[in-house]
């Protein structure tokens, strides 16, 4: 299978390219374009033709860090125009084939269903308010221009990824080492995560299954709360969990990124893989942060 991938230097584009080029995939690496003044994001003139059969599946995962630094006004903008414009414009070099892919699956995020305490999302539920939201927003529906092209398009709802290699885990684990980790607000608001190795298997798994198509929650079936989160890594590190950092001081550090994720609450259950009968292999929360860091660089 001919497999275009975006983003593959990132924290899930690295693995999914070593996951897929096990599992037998071709892969091309779509590459950002370094020229033209940053007007065209993607290197697409290296690509195949419009006569060309080019490829069999597209995996769009690029997109800016938006846990990397304070929301500024420029940082909010370059976290949509990477999403949108650089959507846009992969889709409007597939509109240029005439052997069109088979399946496309664009990268989105749980954001989309925005903060409730109570709420239980599923794929069917509504779209929620905050900045994240309209940006999952804006970004399925350039993506959904693929449905329009015949195409069956995937939108990949990514929850908390939980890696040996960074991301999110990799931030929290000095702070716990030196035993200044803490329980961040309430502690009761859910996040909604996935393993890496499970992402990667998902991704090959909903390429090959024709009848899985519109927005899937890549997520584990087993949610947990930051509390929990906080408490295990801190047992995982043998180090003690005392610390409370309160709302306010989030606020203050992080600003807005801090009511709509870290202090926000999404508690998500990926019912469309688990109608397909997706086989998880990490469930216990424990045992992949055990993994993340036994296996860390």
């Amino acid at each position: 299978m001919k497999t275009l991938v975006t983003g593959c230097s990132g924290l899930v584009g690295h693995a999914l390219v070593e996951h897929l080029f096990k599992k037998g995939h071709s892969l091309q690496c779509l590459q950002r374009n370094r020229a033209g003044g940053g007007q065209q994001f993607w290197a697409t003139a290296a690509l195949p033709g419009s006569s060309a059969g080019a490829f069999d599946a597209v995996v769009h995962l690029a997109g800016e860090n938006v846990a990397d630094g304070r929301w500024t006004a420029a940082k909010k903008e370059r976290i949509l125009r990477s999403r949108v414009e650089g959507t846009a414009q992969l889709v409007d070099y597939i509109a240029t084939l005439e052997e069109k892919p088979k399946v496309a699956l664009c990268a989105s995020a749980v954001g989309y269903y925005g903060h409730s305490m109570e709420a239980i999302f599923n794929e069917d539920s509504a779209l929620g308010k905050g900045f994240l939201a309209d940006v999952c927003r804006q970004w399925e529906k350039e993506a959904s221009r693929l449905t329009a092209m015949g195409i069956r398009t995937v939108n990949l709802r990514f929850g908390m990824v939980l890696s040996p290699k960074g991301g999110a885990l990799w931030k929290m684990v000095p702070a716990f080492k030196a035993g200044m980790g803490g329980v961040v607000g309430s502690g009761e608001q859910f996040v909604s995560w996935i393993s890496i190795r499970d992402l990667v298997e998902i991704v090959d798994f909903v390429i090959r299954q024709p009848q899985i198509k519109g927005p899937i929650n890549v997520v584990s079936p087993i949610p947990t709360t930051n509390r929990i989160l906080s408490t295990t890594l801190g047992r995982v590190l043998n180090r003690p969990v005392l610390m409370k950092i309160p709302a306010f001081m989030v606020r203050m550090i992080f600003g807005e990124m801090a009511d709509e994720m870290l202090l926000a609450s999404t508690r998500v259950t990926p019912k469309v893989l688990l109608e397909a009968d997706y086989p998880y292999q990490d469930q216990s929360l424990e045992s992949v942060l055990r993994y993340c860091l036994d296996s860390g660089d």
